[in-house]
């Protein structure tokens, strides 16, 4: 066996015998008996005493010269096994125990040991290659992180923590949370957005906070992620669609507008006038007046959607409202489906406008097909699935589905489904569009929790 010096166990306790020489006596004792034995049969046999003396000396010698070798025997591979395990504490899990084999009580037992260093070692290249994807992912990741103490004392801390702090990871660890500014993020519960004003920047912070343990003590986690950059990118990506879909509605209206305009300007003009000036002119203010009317429709449909008031809840019979919106719609044939019995907490008003604009679409989607609509309200796990299913020819894409003022449709206002989805959400509800999958149509779900 490979066996290295070291880990001898210390001196034995006063009034205790230790292994070794609890082997070599029980050795001797084996013996004993055969000394006995001879020295009977050499008496019996008439030789002298001094002969008897020699040949008894001889044997001891010979036993207690067996004894010590079986006690080399015993306990040499326990020191090497003993080494080995030392090593394991160690954390040297290189070394391996020669002669280990099966059928052999120490090479089983050197067996499963290379086994256990084996496997530690293994287990110990797992877990640094997973504390270095950790850092990896800490470095990389633009969340701001930091670990405290039981004292509250920073113990870690990632770059992007460095940067919102203006520290050196060497400069802030062992700095409590006050120092660093961080004690009332330490007082959050689980989750909080605060406005908040850093070394490395201000605005909106989203900050976590959770309690895990090391050691037997109580440390705490801190993630702080600035909201304010993407707020400020989704608010301009907001404010340019927006602007896109007012110009382009604007240009439609007042192009014509303006031709009009000028072309009534011209026919006031001539001198004399046409004689049919007059119904040349009541056409043209047709034309200012329908496109006017087209703008306030417009204005009104942003505004109701700018402007939606909190949902007034209050509890509702769902069958009763359902059997009621399918009644406003006499296009095309709509079948009643499965409807649970089932009360919820909702504005009956804003649900029945965001059933209504579903409940439209999939009657003018339909009618182009002859198909016909059918509405259902199916219990789910913690809520209602409202379901209106078409037979129309399904959605061409759904990337715009719910962008405001974006139509398909002649003479759409583009306002029907941002509305019913805006709606669904202030129920803590959500709205969702797909294609069937058994033939051609559109789904829409509109979710409601109970």
């Amino acid at each position: 066996m490979t066996g290295r010096r070291g880990g001898r166990p210390g001196p034995a306790s006063p009034g205790s015998m230790n292994f070794e020489r609890r082997v070599l006596l029980m050795a001797l004792l084996v013996a004993a008996p055969g000394l006995a034995a001879s020295a009977m049969l050499l008496w019996l046999a008439g030789i002298e005493a001094s002969r008897i003396a020699v040949a008894l000396a001889v044997l001891g010698l010979s036993s207690l010269a067996l004894a010590a070798w079986l006690r080399h025997r015993v306990v040499f591979p326990l020191y090497t096994l003993s080494n080995l395990l030392e090593a394991l504490r160690e954390g040297d899990f290189s070394l391996r125990g020669t002669r280990a084999r099966r059928g052999d009580a120490i090479g089983e037992v050197v067996w499963e040991v290379n086994a256990l260093s084996e496997t530690l070692r293994q287990q110990r290249l797992r877990v640094e290659e997973t504390l270095a994807l950790l850092t990896k992912v800490m470095a990389t990741v633009d969340i701001a992180i930091f670990a405290f103490d039981a004292q509250q004392r920073l113990r870690l801390i990632n770059p992007a923590g460095e940067r919102l702090l203006g520290l050196r990871g060497d400069q802030a660890i062992g700095l409590d949370a006050a120092a660093l500014g961080l004690e009332d993020c330490l007082s959050v519960a689980s989750a909080a957005t605060l406005q908040r004003a850093f070394p490395g920047g201000a605005g909106s912070f989203d900050v976590r906070h959770a309690v895990f343990r090391e050691g037997g003590l109580s440390h705490d986690l801190l993630a702080i992620t600035d909201l304010s950059r993407a707020l400020r990118e989704q608010e301009r990506l907001a404010w340019q669609r927006l602007i896109r879909v007012l110009g382009h509605e604007l240009n439609n209206s007042l192009a014509p507008i303006k031709s009009m305009a000028d072309t009534l300007a011209d026919l006031v003009g001539r001198q004399p006038p046409p004689p049919d000036w007059r119904e040349d002119a009541r056409g043209g203010l047709a034309v200012i007046a329908e496109r006017a009317d087209a703008l306030a429709r417009f204005m009104a449909g942003y505004t109701a959607l700018a402007r939606l008031p909190p949902p007034r809840k209050r509890e509702v019979e769902l069958a009763p409202l359902l059997a009621r919106i399918c009644a406003l719609e006499t296009r095309v044939p709509v079948r009643p489906g499965e409807v649970a019995a089932v009360r919820l907490a909702l504005d009956p008003d804003q649900i029945e406008q965001a059933l209504i604009n579903l409940l439209r679409n999939a009657a003018e989607a339909s009618a182009g097909s002859g198909g016909a609509v059918e509405v259902r309200a199916l219990a789910r796990p913690g809520g209602i699935d409202i379901e209106v299913e078409d037979e129309g020819p399904g959605l061409a894409g759904s990337e715009n589905l719910f962008v405001p003022f974006f139509t398909t449709k002649p003479g759409g206002s583009g306002i029907g489904l941002a509305l019913a989805r805006q709606i669904a959400e202030g129920h803590g509800g959500s709205l969702v569009l797909r294609n069937r999958d058994d033939r051609s149509g559109c789904l829409a779900r509109l979710r409601l929790p109970v």
